[in-house]
Order: C-alpha cells, then sequence, then structure tokens
C-alpha cells in the first residue's frame, strides 16, 4: 500500500457525472494532447517558479524587484541555482513580514465606525423605525458569530431645504441602548417637493461625526434623489442643484478621502440615476433591497443590509500589500453590465484550456512538483463571451460566457479576468488559479467522502481552467468555470475569519482542510451557492505554511493560527467528523 507522503504519478480529473457523484475521467491522447501546439510558444518561455518569485516580489513593493537586477545568470539568461535560492529567501523573508502587515491591517479593520444616513422626512417613518429596532439586533448577531468585530454607530438625518430642522446628528457611540433612545427621537416630518438634500445629508455625515476607526461604513436609505435636473425630471424648487454649491463629485470625493465606503438602501425607483451617476463617481458599491411596508419584514431586512455592510468592509484589507487607502481603488473599475447578452449577436471565438490533474495523495499535494508545467493538460475550446464584464472583484472581472460543444446546447459559462497589470506574465498568475481548483478539488473529494458516511452536506467545488485566446491585438488569458445557476449567491466566510453567514458544514468543511493536511493549510473564503443537500463554492483562498503558493490572499502560518484557528469554534459538524476540538 502507498503511503500517503508518497509523490504519485497518478492523477485524475474528477467531474460530475449526472447523477451528481464524482467520478474519475479516463484521460486519453483521443480527448486531450498534453498541450496544444498554439501554447508552445507561451510555453517554451515560461519558467514557472521564476515568473512566481517575480510577481510576488513585485506585489509587495516596488522596492521589492530593485535587489534581483543583478543577480547571475546561467548561458540561457536564466538565473543560477544559488542567486534563486537567495532571491527566494529575501521573498520569503519580506512576504513574512508583509503578511504581519496585513494582519495588522485586519485588526484594525474590527474595529468599526458604522452611520446611518437617512431622509427623515414623513415618508420615512417605517425606515426610522427599522433603523432603530435593528441595531440592538445587528450588534448581539455581529458579537456571536464574529467576536473581533468591535462597532460604534452613528447617525445623521436630513430633510430638505425647506424645513426648519434640515440636519440631525447623534455622534458615534457604543451604548447601542444610547444610540437607539437617541434615534426615539427623531421625527419623520417635512419635505417639500420630491428631491431632498441628499447631499448636504452626506456631507454632514462625513464632517460633522467623529469618524476614528479602521473601516468607516456609511449606509445611506432615501427614496427621492438630491436636488438637480442631472439626477431627476421631478418638480424641483431647486433645479440647478445643491443651493450652497454641493455637487455628487465634491461630496463623494471627501468620502473617498476620508475612506468612508458607501452603501445605498434602495427603496423607490426614483434613486436609479443617482445610483448611477455615483457610481461614475466612486465605483461600484453594494444596492440593498429596503423596499417593504411589513414592519418586520423591514426590519429584518435592515439587519440583512446593515450586517452585510460591515462584513463586507471589514474583508477588503484581507489581501498582503492592501492598505485601507486603496479600498476606493480597489471598487473603481470597469462598467460593469449585469445583463445577460444576446449570443446570436457575439461572435465565436476558439481558444485553449489548460487543467491540473487533481492529485491522488496528500503528499502530491503538497509538493509543487505536482504543479510544474509538465503536469498541465491542454484542450480546445469554442466560446462567446460579453463585451462588459457583470461583476468586480478586488482582484478580477467576470463575464457572462457560453461553451460551444458541437450540436449541443451551450453551456452557461463564468470568464474571469485578472485586472491589468504591466509586470505580471498572465500566464503564470492564470495558471495559480487553476493549482488552487485543483487543491480544493483533492480536499472537497477526501472531506464528502466522510461526509457520506456520517450523513453531512456534500462540499463541491466548481472546476477551474485556464484559458488563452490569441486575438489581433495581442494574447488574452482568462480562468473559466460552468456559472452557478437558480440560487442566489453568497459569501459564507472570509480569509480574514470573519463569518458573513453562519454553516456549521462550511465552517467544519475548514477545520477538516487543516487536520487532513496536518496543519499546512486551511482554506478559506468560502462562497458560492447552497443547493438542495449540497454546497457548490468558486473562488476560495487557501491560508498555507508555505507563503509563496496560492497568491495574495495567503497570509501563511500567522493566517492560519490568527485568521482561523483564533475564530472557529467547532460545532456539530466538527464532532461528528471527530475533529480536534478548538475553542475561542
Amino acid at each position: 500500500m502507498q503511503s500517503e507522503d508518497n509523490i504519485t504519478a497518478e492523477s485524475s480529473k474528477v467531474s460530475k457525472n449526472s447523477d451528481d457523484e464524482f467520478v474519475e475521467e479516463t484521460i486519453t491522447n483521443e480527448t486531450i494532447s498534453k498541450i496544444d501546439p498554439s501554447f508552445w510558444d507561451d510555453y517554451e518561455k515560461l519558467d514557472l517558479n521564476e515568473e512566481r518569485l517575480n510577481r510576488y516580489a513585485n506585489e509587495l513593493s516596488s522596492e521589492s524587484t530593485s535587489k534581483f537586477t543583478s543577480t547571475s545568470t546561467n548561458t540561457n539568461g536564466r538565473e543560477d541555482g544559488s542567486s534563486r535560492s537567495k532571491k527566494r529567501k529575501v521573498i520569503v523573508d519580506r512576504r513574512e513580514r508583509a503578511i504581519s502587515d496585513a494582519l495588522a491591517n485586519i485588526n484594525r479593520s474590527k474595529d468599526v465606525d458604522l452611520c446611518y444616513v437617512l431622509d427623515c422626512t414623513s415618508s420615512m417613518s417605517g425606515h426610522i423605525a427599522a433603523a432603530k429596532d435593528c441595531i440592538l439586533q445587528v450588534t448581539k448577531h455581529i458579537k456571536d458569530i464574529n467576536p473581533s468585530i468591535k462597532i460604534r454607530v452613528g447617525f445623521c438625518g436630513y430633510r430638505d431645504h425647506c424645513d426648519s430642522t434640515r440636519i440631525q446628528i447623534i455622534d458615534f457611540t457604543n451604548s447601542y441602548e444610547k444610540f437607539r433612545k437617541s434615534l426615539t427621537k427623531v421625527p419623520a416630518t417635512g419635505g417639500g417637493d420630491p428631491p431632498e438634500d441628499v447631499l448636504g445629508g452626506l456631507n454632514a455625515a462625513i464632517t460633522q461625526l467623529s469618524w476614528h476607526e479602521g473601516t468607516r461604513v456609511l449606509l445611506h436609505v432615501g427614496d427621492y434623489p438630491p436636488h438637480g435636473l442631472r439626477f431627476s425630471s421631478m418638480q424641483d424648487n431647486y433645479p440647478n442643484g445643491d443651493p450652497y454649491g454641493l455637487t455628487a463629485e465634491s461630496v463623494l470625493e471627501k468620502m473617498r478621502s476620508e475612506r468612508i465606503l458607501y452603501f445605498f438602501g434602495k427603496i423607490t425607483g426614483y434613486t436609479d440615476e443617482m445610483i448611477r451617476i455615483f457610481r461614475s463617481i466612486i465605483g461600484e458599491f453594494p444596492v440593498f433591497d429596503l423596499v417593504g411596508g411589513d414592519p418586520i419584514q423591514l426590519i429584518n431586512k435592515f439587519i440583512k443590509a446593515t450586517t452585510a455592510s460591515i462584513t463586507t468592509s471589514v474583508s477588503l484589507t484581507s489581501t498582503i500589500g492592501c492598505r485601507t487607502s486603496d479600498l476606493y481603488t480597489l471598487r473603481r473599475r470597469l462598467e460593469v453590465n449585469p445583463d445577460v447578452p444576446n449570443w446570436e449577436t457575439l461572435p465565436l471565438q476558439t481558444g485553449v484550456t489548460l487543467s491540473y490533474y487533481i492529485p491522488k495523495t496528500l503528499g502530491a499535494l503538497k509538493n509543487q512538483r505536482s504543479f510544474r508545467k509538465e503536469q498541465l493538460f491542454s484542450r480546445k475550446f469554442n466560446f462567446k463571451i460579453a463585451l462588459q464584464p457583470f461583476s468586480a472583484g478586488i482582484e478580477k472581472y467576470a463575464y457572462y460566457a457560453v461553451k460551444m460543444i458541437n450540436d449541443n446546447p451551450p453551456k452557461q459559462m463564468v470568464m474571469k479576468q485578472y485586472f491589468k497589470s504591466a509586470s505580471v506574465n498572465p500566464f503564470e498568475k492564470y495558471l495559480e488559479s487553476v493549482e488552487i481548483s485543483a487543491v480544493t478539488s483533492y480536499l472537497s473529494k477526501r472531506f464528502n467522502t466522510v461526509a457520506k458516511r456520517k450523513e453531512i452536506c456534500p462540499v463541491n467545488f466548481l472546476g477551474v481552467d485556464l484559458v488563452r485566446v490569441a486575438m489581433p491585438g495581442g494574447t488574452q488569458y482568462y480562468t473559466v468555470e460552468p456559472e452557478l445557476q437558480d440560487a442566489k449567491f453568497k459569501r459564507f466566510n472570509t480569509n480574514s475569519g470573519i463569518i458573513v453567514d453562519f454553516q456549521p458544514t462550511l465552517e467544519a468543511f475548514a477545520h477538516f482542510t487543516y487536520e487532513h493536511t496536518r496543519g499546512y493549510l486551511v482554506v478559506c473564503d468560502l462562497q458560492g451557492v447552497e443547493m438542495s443537500g449540497e454546497f457548490l463554492l468558486t473562488d476560495p483562498a487557501i491560508h498555507c505554511t508555505d507563503n509563496l503558493r496560492f497568491g495574495r490572499t495567503n497570509l501563511g502560518r500567522e493566517g492560519i493560527e490568527k485568521c482561523f484557528l483564533a475564530n472557529h469554534e467547532c460545532n456539530e459538524i466538527c464532532k461528528k467528523l471527530r475533529l480536534k476540538i478548538r475553542s475561542k
């Protein structure tokens, strides 16, 4: 019997059959070639280890690469073994320091200032009451599942220029009962024409409250836009805009400079143009549905919106090299289009996919020789892709796509593309995503084998391939995976240890990955859909003791200890799996 720690050449490609069970495909020369000829030039040029070291150095700082410009090279123009070893040691040391900085940043981000900015005219009485009634439930919920997050809460209410009390401020406090009582004294009254003093309210919230904490969250709730014909064609007593000279640009740029993250609670369609204009200034931001006349339903929506605003904001600073001053840069991306395109109008394109074989042993998973370029295989890939992304994350755009398979119906896919960087070889960076996919597929398969015996819901990951497409303007790279359909996409936890939507099975899965790999890694940042009897996930992160694997979201041994072990509390699924009990 082969030892679990022995490296083996045996590998398999795992897919799902019609019965939703994992099966091993038989890989033959008829279905794949080792490397498609169109890849050969890129393939021959790629020194995977060297490219990864260079990218990791670039991600740390511009200074990081300067130390390596004079290293020795061999006759092929590549660094000799001694130089590479020295380079690796320097980058490991710097990456460890960068991880410590990232963890300090994460700790700062868990101190949160949360400000509600509400339209307080007569139509908003239900929403003011919901904000008052939800705050104790929100803070209890956060304390129960993320006790390391500390929240101060404040309030800014606005009305209109014709009202005697146009702005009302409640400064930040960590006494939630005091905040709740103060909010009961805020009446829903006044208002003249439909537009309101939105810009005055936002400006007051930014400039008059005592913002101090690491994460600054502003949740704006209103049913009408600011004054000015650029926002609406409704009757407006101030068609030229704010009478005091405030503009959306000046207010939102001030918000950006103060590192305050903006979220909006939408009540009516009258604010649609405002949302579009605001996004053109500061980039994408979440919009929550707060429509509803039923008080209980409205309170529940407020709770979800508030909790999501906090956890989303805290999780933005969880990558190596990210600073709080970068947060708006991270959110300001290409114009996105959430609509599925008309595929008949888009051209058919041909590319090539690259995949790694899934390791069959823990030893193979741990050994990076299992993920050398020689371990890749390729397939032809015919597809169509949307012209604009439908979503943008911290590092990537996501595009709707379809895979064209002979005369079969098109298969709906999602193709993702990293934001462009002149200093990064895209081939190597995309291969890292494929490596993460192979590692998580191995771990989910092992978890599901045990879970099935214990009648525990399986956890599966979408398989990810690299796509290379030769275009007139140059070679393009993407990752591609099946589209998650007919279920609501959720983020369940983050790589910083924040639990967004507590699911015992997923917390146990993360614990399992730590125990199964004997402390080598933990899979986190679990996101995807909860289906009938299954979790189907995508885009995970991995903390690993080898901090030269798995990208900027890998916070190394410290990440395992401080983001996972320090926050994980074993639940009934952990106990069913007989995982080692770890309590906070």
